[in-house]
């Protein structure tokens, strides 16, 4: 990987930068968030839909077949 000096200082910069900002969090971060969640209420019921969803269609097409999956 070949590379400017230029380029390659600006990274180093920028990397050299960051170490002194490690550990330096806002305390308060958690609590600017706007639903207390760290997903959103959009997000959450899609996964809650897919979830039930995906149990009712399994418990459906067991109750087909007569009984448990993998008992042939």
């Amino acid at each position: 990987m070949a590379g400017s000096k230029r380029v390659f200082n600006a990274a180093s910069n920028k990397f050299h930068g960051n170490i002194h900002k490690r550990g330096l969090v806002d305390i308060n971060a958690k609590e600017n968030s706007k639903y207390g969640f760290s997903v959103g209420p959009v997000m959450l019921g899609f996964f809650i839909f897919v979830v039930v969803g995906s149990s009712l269609l399994q418990i459906i097409q067991s109750a087909g077949r007569g009984g448990p999956q993998g008992s042939a």
